[in-house]
């Protein structure tokens, strides 16, 4: 692993270091990525959180059962697989392919305005959580609100410009 530190702006975090797999430094991924294994795709990690991130390459990955394994270059037994783990993986936004209408990258929902489609503020979006049936955003307002993100039925529209999301959700939920 390099100890280049990298400028944050920009960067979109993809997952994080999980435990190590076995005792050649291969790594555990917790993916955010959809499906799970894209987060593969990108050969050149940065490592890190909290304003500090160092680039890592992949060296290998694959599917192991319904878990996502990593090996990286300098990481090269279980000793040095702990030390990472619980640091977030993040690549340069501009290395995300391009998006259709109507869809969203996690990122660019995070601090959106929340309000219902009656103009009724409900707070911020401070982070999504992903359940397996549909991501959930969780908003935070004058108490923290779940709202599933099934855009049509419960989001309503999403204005990136405006930095606004509008929902039809009952505010005292």
């Amino acid at each position: 692993m390099s100890d280049d530190v990298v400028d944050e702006s920009g960067l979109i975090v993809l997952g994080r270091i999980g435990g190590p797999h076995g005792v050649k430094g291969w790594v555990r991924i917790q993916s955010f990525t959809d499906p799970r294994d894209n987060i593969l795709s990108y050969r050149r990690w940065l490592l890190g959180g909290k304003g500090q991130w160092a680039p890592v390459e992949l060296s290998d990955g694959r599917m192991q059962g319904k878990t996502v394994v990593a090996l990286l270059d300098g990481v090269d037994d279980r000793t040095a697989a702990e030390a990472i783990r619980g640091r977030e993986i993040a690549i340069h936004r501009d290395e995300l392919p391009p998006l259709q209408d109507d869809e969203y990258y996690w990122a660019d929902l995070v601090g959106l305005r929340v309000r219902t489609v009656d103009g009724q503020d409900l707070g911020v979006v401070d982070h999504l959580i992903q359940t397996g049936a549909n991501d959930v955003l969780a908003v935070r307002g004058d108490r923290e609100r779940l709202i599933p993100m099934v855009v049509g039925q419960y989001v309503t529209r999403v204005d990136l410009d405006a930095g606004l999301l509008e929902v039809d959700w009952d505010p005292e939920f």
